[in-house]
């Protein structure tokens, strides 16, 4: 098995629903949204096992300070092989200029992005609201 990794934007719908709906994220069962949405996001990283997409991360940013990365995930099967934190490391290399790379972890995953040099806050809870339309 050689993982690849790559900078795309462009995804077919059944890729991005098939790996959305390997890690229970009810977003996968929206796949023209996700396409669309990966077009939008300012960072994209995936990784591929040959033609089939694994785990991506992606990213918003405004450009000089901030950058949030929104989605991050790998399939199951392909968990403790190193595959996420090759994903951060280059979203941490891509921003290393930036003041702040910022996210919202499961509390079950802080573990994982701790060990990938990300802190929590003491003194800060994340806040969303969710559609009730979706």
């Amino acid at each position: 098995m050689e993982i690849t990794y790559k900078d795309i934007h462009e995804f077919r719908k059944e890729e991005l629903e098939d790996l959305f709906l390997s890690v229970e994220w009810s977003s996968g069962h929206f796949p023209d949204k996700l396409v669309v949405a990966m077009r939008n996001f300012q960072t994209v990283y995936s990784a591929w096992d040959g033609d089939r997409l694994i785990g991506m991360v992606c990213s918003m940013d405004d450009g000089i300070m901030t950058a949030y990365l929104h989605y991050m995930l790998v399939r199951p099967e392909y968990h403790h092989q190193g595959i996420g934190h090759k994903l951060l490391e280059l979203m941490k290399e891509h921003y290393q200029s930036y003041l702040r790379i910022g996210l919202i972890a499961y509390n079950t995953e802080l573990d994982f992005y701790e060990s990938c040099g990300f802190k929590k806050a003491d003194n800060a809870s994340p806040m969303f609201i969710t559609s009730l339309w979706t």
